[in-house]
């Protein structure tokens, strides 16, 4: 599990969700949630900014243990 999908889930989040408020594709969202894509820069950005997430944006890629 990645940081992205862990937190999208400690928000309570779908994943249609997530793309809403971050003004990213929903299959983008989909597959960067379930580690098939690595979100670029820009896409990062996007996602940090929909999260409100305060790290690195780069930390959202990594894995990490479920909640």
């Amino acid at each position: 599990m990645n940081r992205l999908e862990r937190e999208r889930l400690r928000l309570g989040w779908s994943k249609s969700e997530l793309a809403r408020r971050s003004g990213l594709n929903q299959v983008t969202v989909i597959e960067a949630c379930n580690g098939k894509r690595r979100l670029g820069p820009e896409q990062l950005a996007k996602a940090t900014a929909g999260l409100g997430w305060a790290g690195d944006p780069a930390e959202l890629m990594e894995e990490v243990e479920p909640l």
